[in-house]
């Protein structure tokens, strides 16, 4: 054929004929010279092409083969509209054809209907309507100029293909993903954790190509989206340039093998994201001591068989036995660190339980901050205590917990500690890889939970570091709740959440509210009745002083 000719009537009407007859699929393979590569048959229902391997076909280019197919007219089982089979569309988009044009073989083998469809540049946001679909009535209305037609067409999608990585290279350095959230729940609570996981990936400095939303019934239980859907969702990472999955959930090890079997992809899930967080911003010993040990307790069991890396170490002529494989070798390894590692952070614990009973025999009241990250907690330790401890507004700026002297009225002083942040669903695995750091907790005279006033998800938030702290023991603790970032919200609305004894309302950045929420935090640790200075005393005034 011609290079500008999708098919000539002629050869339309020979793979009619034959398909007629054979009541088989045909299919042809035609190069952009116009020349035939292949010619395949299929079954009554479906064609199945030959491995034809990569060629010119890439992220951004077409494979320079079109696909023609004599489909049987019978094969069409009440469909209202004629169009293109399924398996069509999707050797048209994982194979990355120029087109496909199906033919529609008659009994007597007379051209009927022809549907012709192609690739689209991707689009962020759409997964499923990647392939435009164009419908003849016959063979006289098919007027397409295909070498014009797929040489525009590849130009679009390589356009398309730079936009997408050039605006998401100006944004991360460390990877492109895509996110999928797969929820049963109310719309309102899922959202509210999507939100949360692309502050966490903005966070871990990773772009986001594009969000996948799917509402089950069930979670599937082997690909958790299902495999028709996961396809979709890979054919969508491909096509704009992403090189990482993140699920809205944690993962089981089968789960995570089951979906790594499946794409080349890599794949993380919500605490993977947690944990890649923590392993950048820990900056002491012990801080990355515990992100390593929780790493290695939650991949331990993830350590995928992969045929690739399972060449024998031992063994063969000259051995005695297959030996151990390199997943075998991994896990003993894992579990030898790991020992370690325990050994060490004990060793940290009784350091720090040391200071603590030194600070205890001084008579000295700890105050401790807590609450859900980005809340605003680092910024108040460093307002009350002049201090210049790093606080941005972004997840998990603190890992270390991080002491400051605060000086009281009546030369009375108090040491006041900042903590990791916590956030729903917190996996035990990372709390308890944190023991070291949250027994700090344990010693404190009083908790201040810190709240983002400004977020509508506050009660929500509240609840996740109630159950942490229960999960503590350390629900017994009085607690000052304060109610952060004030300024933010309607002044009515600031004095309804300041209301009460164990509430107060500030704003840490802009220091207001603070003579209140150091009176009621002195209500805590010396009660008036102890003989200790009234909070009414305002001779030496409520400011803060470093020590």
């Amino acid at each position: 054929m011609a290079p500008h000719e999708v098919v000539t009537r002629a050869l339309a009407r020979e793979m009619n004929d034959l398909c007629a007859s054979l009541r088989r699929v045909l299919g042809l393979l035609v190069d952009r010279r116009g020349d035939v590569t292949h010619v395949i048959l299929g079954d009554s229902l479906r064609l199945y092409l030959p491995d034809i391997g990569r060629l010119r076909a890439g992220e951004q280019r077409l494979r320079g083969l079109r696909l023609i197919v004599s489909h049987p007219g019978g094969a069409y089982r009440g469909r209202k509209t004629y169009g293109l089979e399924s398996d069509l569309i999707t050797d048209l988009e994982k194979l990355q054809l120029d087109g496909v044009l199906q033919l529609e073989a008659k009994r007597d083998g007379a051209p009927g209907r022809l549907a012709f469809g192609h690739v689209m540049p991707a689009q962020k946001g759409r997964t499923g309507a990647r392939v435009h679909e164009d419908f003849y009535p016959n063979f006289e209305a098919l007027d397409l100029d295909f070498l014009f037609f797929v040489e525009d067409l590849e130009d679009q999608l390589q356009k398309a293909f730079q936009r997408v990585r050039e605006a998401e290279k100006l944004k991360s350095d460390r990877g492109i993903a895509v996110l999928v959230g797969v929820y049963t729940t109310a719309k309102s609570v899922w959202e509210a954790s999507l939100s949360e996981l692309e502050e966490l990936c903005e966070t871990a400095n990773v772009s986001v190509a594009d969000v996948i939303v799917q509402r089950r019934r069930k979670i599937d239980p082997r690909s958790i989206v299902g495999k028709g859907k996961l396809e979709e969702i890979c054919l969508q990472a491909l096509h704009l340039g992403a090189e990482i999955l993140i699920f809205d959930r944690d993962l089981s090890p089968s789960q995570l093998n089951a979906i790594t079997d499946m794409t080349d992809l890599k794949v993380l899930d919500r605490t993977m994201l947690i944990l890649d967080i923590f392993a950048r911003r820990a900056t002491s010993q012990a801080g990355k001591l515990q992100v390593e040990l929780a790493q290695l307790k939650y991949a331990l069991p993830r350590l995928a068989k992969k045929q690739e890396g399972l060449s024998r170490l031992a063994g063969g002529i000259g051995g005695q036995g297959p030996g151990e494989t390199k997943l075998e070798v991994d896990r003993r390894r894992a579990r030898d660190r790991l020992a370690r590692l325990e050994k060490d952070i004990d060793k940290l614990s009784k350091q720090r339980n040391l200071r603590r009973s030194q600070r205890g025999k001084r008579n000295v009241p700890v105050i401790s901050i807590v609450g859900y990250t980005n809340a605003g907690k680092s910024t108040l330790l460093n307002q009350l205590t002049q201090s210049k401890v790093y606080a941005k507004d972004e997840l998990f700026a603190t890992l270390d917990p991080t002491s400051r002297r605060l000086r009281f009225p009546r030369e009375r002083e108090v040491v006041i500690t900042d903590t990791v942040g916590f956030i729903r669903d917190l996996p035990d695995s990372l709390v308890n890889a944190f023991r070291a750091t949250l027994e700090e907790l344990d010693d404190s005279d009083l908790l201040l939970h810190v709240i983002d006033a400004a977020d509508p998800l506050l009660e929500r938030q509240m609840q996740s570091v109630e159950k942490v702290l229960r999960d503590l023991k350390l629900d017994e603790k009085p607690r000052l709740l304060v109610f952060n970032k004030c300024d933010q919200v309607h002044p009515l609305d600031a004095e309804r959440l300041g209301e009460g004894e164990n509430a107060v309302a500030i704003s840490a950045l802009n220091k207001e509210g603070f003579k209140e929420l150091l009176k009621k935090a002195a209500l805590y640790i010396w009660p008036v009745n102890s003989g200790s200075a009234s909070p009414s005393d305002s001779s030496q005034g409520w400011s803060p002083e470093l020590n």
